[in-house]
């Protein structure tokens, strides 16, 4: 009867993804993940810093199986991303079972740039061709709601783009695409942490401060410092858990990089 039961239990365990059954990164095939974002994903160079993008700091959820390929870029709305290609160059690259992780609405937003701007029936055309996209490469897309700003009213955050979300949503629905409501994961904790608990997250460095990115003071409540990046990266990693999809599975359950309380002076994945 005992060796019943173990054998049982073994295939058990044997039938559970390698990812709750303990595998080691290596024993996972590779993965790649393409990022289409704007400036609160994208990679900087050093001489940037503190200035730093989730999509950098997203290297740090994963095994060393898995590429992620960050074509964020600062300023680019769904409809500019496209007009300059590089929607097009993602395409040329997605391979079946790639994952494309797709957030806009900062500077689809922007009526003042019009080169940017995309009224919300646009930005859902836009976001559903991200989508066709992606299922054309038989990859996975992935919408991902636009980050919060840090701005309060009365103690509280004020939603970012609440109409664009709500767009995102829909658009998700209606498609069948996972979706990761970043705008309210990031709004609930931003409003958790307070005004002042939520400061160092963003770019608030005093003249010299900010070296070497900044060399005179700054007070930036969109794009995110160090520490800040590496939170929300946090927050898209467990929002891809909670999705199922098959890069869930090399998703580190221990992330000490992502929740480090100290600067590292770069996207290191060190704890």
């Amino acid at each position: 009867m005992a060796r019943r039961h173990r054998a049982t239990v073994g295939l058990l365990v044997a039938s559970l993804p390698l990812w709750l059954a303990g595998a080691a990164p290596h024993d996972l095939p590779p993965a790649r993940v393409f990022i289409a974002s704007d400036s609160t994903a994208q990679d900087y160079k050093p001489e940037k810093y503190p200035l730093s993008g989730w999509g950098s700091m997203l290297r740090c959820a994963f095994g060393p199986e898995v590429t992620i390929a960050n074509h964020a870029m600062a300023g680019r709305s769904t409809k500019s991303f496209m007009a300059e290609g590089r929607l097009d160059a993602i395409a040329r690259d997605l391979k079946p079972g790639d994952t494309l992780l797709i957030q806009f609405g900062h500077n689809d937003a922007n009526q003042a740039k019009p080169e940017r701007y995309a009224p919300i029936p646009e930005y859902e055309a836009n976001l559903k061709r991200f989508i066709a996209v992606a299922r054309a490469a038989k990859a996975q897309p992935v919408l991902l709601t636009p980050v919060t700003r840090r701005v309060f009213k009365d103690g509280h955050v004020i939603p970012s783009f609440p109409t664009y979300s709500d767009a995102a949503k829909r658009v998700a629905a209606e498609e069948q695409v996972p979706l990761i409501d970043l705008a309210a994961l990031s709004e609930r904790w931003i409003d958790q942490l307070g005004l002042d608990g939520s400061r160092v997250y963003y770019l608030h460095y005093a003249k010299g401060e900010g070296l070497p990115g900044y060399t005179d003071a700054v007070d930036d409540d969109t794009h995110f410092s160090e520490l800040g990046a590496r939170r929300i990266a946090d927050l898209v990693a467990n929002g891809l858990v909670q999705t199922h999809l098959p890069i869930a599975r090399h998703i580190l359950k221990d992330r000490p990089a992502l929740t480090r309380t100290t600067p590292a002076g770069g996207p290191s994945c060190a704890g």
